[in-house]
């Protein structure tokens, strides 16, 4: 072999090796993917581009799937502020607040889940922890599709926090807490 074919060949078997077993898809914000309908465990679920979502219900927290590939491609990070959503479009940036505390985050949704009845959420453990809720394993939320800046779309694609809001004001969590009530009725 000449020179030039051998450090080919060793760049070539470098890039291949580099790749073997981690055929993740890169964290972006493009292709966004809204996917066809699918059934877990009996439940249909239909995918929608959904641009108004603002929903209460429950958020639950899963981490132990660390290196799993999420339902858009991209390797699971435990760590990283993301979460799992039935049916939003993968990805999609959403504001969680906690109804208990008022506390309140941006997300980056790139997994399907929960599949638990009642949950409208699952965090990664970084979110969970952001957000104050890992410790009780779920809480009352709520989630609304947002659109935040590129500064903060750049940090959550890196798995860093974006930037802190400002709680919700007790009045307002009253609010949404009498609501949250009267649909469990």
């Amino acid at each position: 072999m000449r020179p030039n074919s051998i450090v080919a060949a060793a760049v070539m078997a470098l890039s291949l090796s580099g790749c073997a077993g981690n055929n993740y898809r890169p964290v972006a914000d493009t292709p966004v993917r809204v996917g066809p309908a699918y059934t877990i465990r009996g439940a249909t679920y239909v995918p929608a581009a959904a641009p108004t979502y603002d929903a209460l219900g429950y958020a639950s927290w899963y981490g132990s799937e660390s290196g799993n590939r999420t339902a858009n491609g991209e390797q699971f990070r435990p760590g990283w502020i993301t979460a799992a959503h039935t049916t939003l479009p993968l990805p999609t940036y959403v504001e969680v607040t906690a109804l208990d505390t008022g506390r309140r985050i941006i997300v980056r949704v790139n997994d399907r889940g929960p599949f638990a009845q009642g949950r409208i959420i699952d965090l990664s453990r970084g979110a969970a922890e952001q957000l104050g809720i890992k410790a009780q394993g779920h809480a009352a939320v709520r989630v609304r599709r947002v659109e935040p800046s590129e500064k903060d779309r750049e940090r959550l694609r890196k798995g860093k926090p974006a930037a802190s809001l400002e709680r919700v004001s007790e009045r307002e969590l009253q609010r949404l807490r009498a609501w949250i009530a009267s649909t469990e009725r």
